[in-house]
């Protein structure tokens, strides 16, 4: 047992000396990325979302390591924000019945909405908090991690095409279609929006990439030239640990309790072309977004995959002096004395 500690000291006592001993250098910088936004249900008869978002940040980067050739380890941190749009498309045709209602000749019938080509968007706004590690030899970086993310604001919107029509079979009649004085529409364009929000998230993040132009070199000293600034093209790919969205408990359409067709009643609307469109307006046809609704998904992932661009300043280091001891061997810093030279890397 002790010397199972013992060897624990020195294993501890070598890494200490190791981190001490390496040469560690200071860069901040920003960044812009561009990629693809999928918010991926499970536990849904949905499929995937698809979209494009992008982002910019400002980083801080810590180096440690011998030279500029050799493998360095890589500390990231920063701050930044991202933007984006998704979409949900849903291929199957969805309808909702207003039942035992009466037409304008009193007789009985149900009055049918049915959508098709429906579309979801969610636009977002987050801000994040990078938190990576990793390391570069010579071109090749890895930076692997976490990003927490703050989704600040989000907006939905929804757009259809609705038709909507009589059902007269279950009174001794067929279908009637396409008649605007009854308000039977064909191929209606209709959309609905709401402000809600996002769960917050923490991303597990991968970026592999490489160093842009500039100088790779394996040597050290004073008198090797070294870049001030560097650029970095990497991919990356960023997967969400939590649930992004909150259980909701709306149908997927909301629609008015009673049909209007009649001219003095307040609901009676009529549009810019002079027909009444009250039984589609949008207070009495909502479509709810589809993250809101009862059985869309037992949890909905983030997921974005893309391209980033980084640009990286190397911040001053404090001179050094050559010959830091005097013939008496006491410290003199910085300054130079008995033939010291002083540098900078």
């Amino acid at each position: 047992m002790k010397n199972r500690h013992s060897y624990g000291i020195m294993l501890l006592a070598l890494l200490l000396c190791g981190s001490v001993s390496a040469k560690v250098t200071n860069y901040i910088g920003a960044s812009a990325n561009v990629g693809e936004w999928t918010m991926l249900p499970s536990g849904s008869k949905y499929t995937g979302s698809l979209g494009v978002a992008g982002g910019v940040g400002f980083v801080y980067e810590l180096r440690a390591g011998a030279a500029y050739g050799t493998t360095q380890f890589l500390f990231d941190v920063g701050v930044g924000a991202w933007g984006g749009m998704t979409s949900f498309m849903q291929s199957a045709d969805l309808s909702a019945t207003l039942g035992d209602q009466e037409d304008l000749q009193g007789v009985k019938f149900d009055y049918v909405y049915e959508l098709k080509g429906r579309k979801d968007r969610y636009n977002n706004i987050a801000a994040q908090v990078p938190l990576m590690v990793g390391f570069q030899h010579r071109r090749f970086y890895m930076l692997v991690g976490a990003k927490l993310n703050a989704n600040v604001w989000t907006k939905t919107q929804t757009v259809a095409t609705l038709n909507t029509y009589g059902d007269y079979t279950r009174y001794g009649q067929g279908e009637f279609r396409n008649m605007p004085e009854y308000q039977f529409f064909k191929d209606k364009s209709v959309k609905g929006g709401v402000q809600t929000n996002l769960n917050l998230d923490v991303d597990v993040s991968l970026e592999i990439g490489g160093r842009v132009g500039g100088i790779v070199t394996d040597a050290v000293g004073f008198d090797v030239p070294k870049d001030r600034v560097e650029y970095r093209l990497a991919a990356f790919v960023d997967y969400g640990l939590f649930d992004l969205h909150k259980q909701g408990s709306n149908p997927m359409l909301n629609i008015t309790a009673t049909y209007d067709t009649n001219p003095n009643s307040k609901d009676y609307v009529y549009n810019p072309d002079g027909k009444n469109e009250s039984m589609i307006r949008p207070d009495r046809l909502i479509m709810n977004d589809i993250m809101s609704t009862t059985e869309f998904a037992t949890a909905v992932k983030n997921l974005m995959v893309g391209l980033k661009f980084t640009i990286l300043f190397r911040m001053p280091e404090p001179g050094k002096c050559v010959i830091c001891r005097d013939a008496y061997g006491s410290s003199i810093g910085n300054s130079v004395r008995s033939g010291g030279v002083k540098y900078e890397e």
